[in-house]
């Protein structure tokens, strides 16, 4: 009789902190459309009653807080807090410079985060999906935030979202007119991440589709391959041919009857 061992669980922990990533997935995507939604209202809609402005601020407050459950969640029931720690450093400061008042965009960063894993997720094999979905939502958010900084500015050249969506069209491609750019410290402090996050994404739909019109062009004079129809069909015409000539003398692979081979006479 073997002796009994108690042993520890050690992957619990880790099933545990996966499980609480996957039942928090889509809840975190859906408050992080809210939070974009009532923080784009006030700016979109500057008239907005005084009672709905407060609304979409304490929204913007309670959904900021929630992702502050979600980290510290993920950090209660991660295995080695401190690579956690280092691993989510970008996430914590998000979190924390916000509270300062003349940084509170930095919550759109918290929100375009949790959307962009969640599309990583549901796009995975699909890269340009991935890529494109990230890049629009990119463009989106810096138009908001630069419009929501310069509005204020007596100076200001970018006064609607309409020259905040053509700014930021322009600043990621870096074709950078120069007709619309922000005067304000936290204006240009948004174009300097629009910046430095469109560089990466930009530069990677271009090179995909340098590589593209290369592979087009370079296979333009080869032959398809064959396909799995066209295999499919030249099995069945030599099926076909098999059943037109029949079996052989020897078809069998057996050997010929005795009787049918010549006698051989004895000397």
């Amino acid at each position: 009789m073997q002796p009994f061992i108690q042993t520890t669980d050690e992957t619990r922990p880790v099933d545990r902190a996966a499980r609480w990533e996957r039942l928090t997935a889509l809840p975190l995507t859906i408050l992080s459309i809210l939070f974009l939604a009532v923080y784009a209202a006030p700016i979109l809609r500057p008239d907005l009653p005084a009672a709905w402005r407060l609304a979409c601020e304490v929204t913007t407050v309670v959904v900021w807080l929630l992702f502050w459950v979600d980290l510290l969640a993920r950090l209660k029931l991660s295995t080695h807090r401190r690579r956690f720690l280092r691993d989510h450093l970008f996430d914590l400061t998000v979190l924390v410079l916000p509270v300062l008042r003349p940084l509170r965009a930095l919550r759109l960063v918290t929100a375009v985060l949790t959307i962009s894993r969640r599309t990583e997720t549901w796009a995975r094999g699909r890269l340009a999906v991935y890529v494109g979905t990230t890049t629009l939502l990119l463009v989106l958010v810096s138009a908001l935030a630069v419009l929501d900084a310069e509005r204020a500015s007596a100076d200001a050249n970018i006064s609607s979202f309409d020259d905040a969506l053509w700014w930021s069209a322009v600043t990621i491609t870096t074709v950078g007119y120069g007709d619309h750019y922000p005067v304000t410290a936290a204006g240009r402090f948004v174009a300097l991440a629009l910046m430095i996050g469109g560089i990466g994404l930009i530069g990677f739909v271009t090179g995909s589709l340098a590589t593209w019109i290369v592979e087009r062009v370079s296979d333009a004079g080869r032959p398809a391959p064959a396909t799995v129809e066209d295999i499919a069909v030249l099995r069945a015409e030599i099926a076909a041919l098999r059943e037109q000539l029949g079996p052989g003398p020897t078809g069998t692979g057996q050997e010929p009857d005795r009787q049918s081979r010549p006698a051989v006479s004895s000397p």
